[in-house]
């Protein structure tokens, strides 16, 4: 099969890989960058557990061929946390209860990072139409709307900047 050179920026690092040009991009953050905290769920798009941000948008990365990663910014859940300390988003989460077994949280943290950045006062209904594509089997949602506001609100006060770089 023939392959191809793809070189990413993965959380502030560059990566260069010679791939399959039919490896999805949640297989080449995973296999081949190493990094596991983008979970793979439904492998169709459905759950969301496998959501990043590439180039500032959230993708299913089940959904996206690793050759559209050439000369992009990913940024995964491994990129919120900084020198040792919970992103504000990660820490209400956490505080909310807005996470049960863990699985979808990945993919629910990238959504909120987005969704923030483009809304910082969001209003119930507007959290629950940016989460339409991330499933959660556990919490019925309520702890993670709790856990958006929350984290608005903490982002808000702090004036902490959610974009990298």
């Amino acid at each position: 099969m023939q392959r191809i050179q793809v070189s990413t920026n993965i959380n502030g690092k560059a990566y260069s890989f010679e791939v399959e040009p039919r490896l999805l991009l949640v297989d080449l953050i995973r296999d081949k960058a190493g990094l596991t905290g983008t979970h793979v769920g439904c492998d169709t798009g459905n759950c969301g557990a496998c959501t990043v941000l590439m180039d500032g948008l959230t993708v299913k990365s089940c959904q996206v061929l690793a050759p559209r990663a050439q000369g992009a910014e990913i940024r995964t859940v491994e990129g919120l946390a900084g020198d040792g300390e919970l992103h504000p988003i990660q820490e209400a989460f956490w505080e909310c209860d807005g996470l049960e077994c863990g699985f979808c949280t990945p993919g629910m943290l990238m959504t909120t990072v987005a969704f923030l950045e483009e809304n910082s006062h969001p209003a119930d209904d507007e959290i629950r139409r940016a989460y339409s594509g991330n499933l959660c089997r556990c919490t019925g949602y309520l702890n993670i709307i709790k856990a958006v506001k929350q984290a608005a609100l903490r982002l808000r006060s702090a004036g902490a900047p959610l974009r990298s770089g």
